[in-house]
């Protein structure tokens, strides 16, 4: 199990260096991010451990429910790895979200981020944030249309507490890689425009939080700073836990 666990990350981490040097950019500049949805505190943590001894760069965890990111965040803080809230957030979760969580990659609205902003102006340091995206137009995706992003990222820009890192989007659901690529595009023009916008809270957001175990090399090449990846690491996804 341990042999095929670090089999594999070797071989993600080949995939974005070789993806990375194709687009004319250097591996360093592509963070991983496991997904660590379904698995269990031991598979996430030896995870970790093989990728640390084997040189891997740069390193986040991404959980998708709120649930399972209080159930294993504090059982991995020894590894001093940020965990991401990469799937959707009910304003009903915001409270357990923000005791575990190092950054919310998934505001879709205004009003969520009013909510996170009130509970975290007074604490002293702000709460790393993303605007999703629903590139692709999909009823199955989560995250504002394109055409409204920017105006909704500036929003969030602006609020107190809160410190908006960039775009996240998931990619179409398609084979065609030229549709999966235009949408990745798309979010990498969405974050210019934010950017030059010079907005208050703005000139950070640089960050590109897309592509999959499936695609990662599309998103690579239309400029993601981040990839999400669980299956390509963990293999098949566990049921949940009754």
């Amino acid at each position: 199990m341990d042999d095929d666990l670090r089999a594999r990350l070797l071989r993600v981490r080949e995939r974005i260096a070789a993806a990375a040097e194709a687009a004319g950019r250097r591996p360093d500049d592509v963070v991983l991010l496991l997904a660590t949805k379904t698995q269990p505190v031991d598979a996430v943590r030896a995870a970790v451990l093989a990728d640390r001894a084997a040189g891997g760069g740069p390193l986040l965890l991404g959980e998708n429910r709120v649930q399972e990111l209080v159930a294993k965040a504090p059982a991995l803080t020894d590894l001093d790895v940020p965990y991401h809230l990469i799937g959707p957030l009910q304003t009903n979760k915001v409270n357990a979200a923000l005791r575990v969580a190092d950054s919310v990659d998934s505001v879709e609205s205004v009003d969520l981020a009013q909510r996170l902003s009130d509970r975290c102006a007074d604490r002293g340091r702000p709460l790393d944030v993303m605007v999703q995206v629903n590139v692709s137009g999909e009823p199955s995706k989560h995250g504002v249309e394109p055409a409204v992003a920017v105006d909704v990222a500036l929003a969030v820009a602006a609020l107190p507490g809160l410190r908006l890192t960039g775009l996240q989007t998931v990619g179409a659901n398609s084979s065609d890689e030229a549709e999966v690529r235009a949408g990745y595009a798309l979010l990498a023009r969405l974050r210019d425009e934010l950017v030059a916008s010079q907005s208050p809270g703005t000139s950070g957001a640089v960050q590109l939080s897309m592509g999959m175990s499936g695609d990662l090399e599309a998103a690579i090449a239309e400029g993601a700073t981040v990839v999400r990846v669980g299956t390509a690491v963990f293999g098949a996804r566990r049921p949940p836990q009754a």
